[in-house]
């Protein structure tokens, strides 16, 4: 395996990201990197979701969120976890995009969250519309666009374990 890799693992809300990625650097012995708009609304003084909704009109939040992470995976032997960390973190040594549909998506994310399930399908899909929409106008990055990556896992019939095993197994034939 390569000595200070970067391994960089992105996909929608409810795919597993953070999970996934936690798993794989556990794994490797690799650090974990996954700063989130929940930290950086603590360190800014703002509620969650105050910073989340003063973050759709200015995107000095997200290229902030963005740019630390690039920054915290500079050193290498990490994994960097975010829904933008394929198309941000350019010099990584494997690209992982997390692939699922909504419905099972909304099926995860209501297990972890509550709520019905058509109310959760419904949020999760206006949540991908407004993700997309903004990661457009911020970086013309088109997040339903990942032919460009290393390793595509379809998400929907694997567990986090499953998942994390595939990742680690590519990422030990990297020289």
């Amino acid at each position: 395996m390569k000595e200070g890799m970067k391994i960089a693992i992105s996909g929608k809300s409810g795919c597993g990201n953070s999970t996934v990625s936690r798993l794989v650097a556990e794994k490797l012995g690799f650090e974990m990197i996954n700063f989130t708009f929940r930290q950086l609304a603590e360190e800014k003084g703002l509620e969650f979701r105050e910073l989340c909704e003063a973050s759709m009109t200015d995107f000095s939040y997200d290229r902030e969120l963005d740019s630390r992470q690039v920054e915290m995976a500079s050193g290498g032997n990490c994994v960097l976890g975010s829904r933008l960390a394929v198309w941000m973190l350019k010099d990584a040594d494997l690209k992982v995009f997390l692939n699922a549909s909504a419905e099972v998506r909304s099926g995860r994310i209501q297990q972890r969250e509550g709520g019905s399930l058509n109310d959760v399908l419904a949020v999760t899909e206006k949540r991908d519309k407004n993700d997309s929409s903004r990661y457009r106008e911020i970086y013309e990055i088109d997040n339903n666009e990942f032919g460009f990556v290393d390793l595509v896992v379809r998400a929907d019939r694997l567990d986090q374990y499953q998942i994390a095993d595939i990742i680690v197994a590519a990422a030990k034939s990297i020289e």
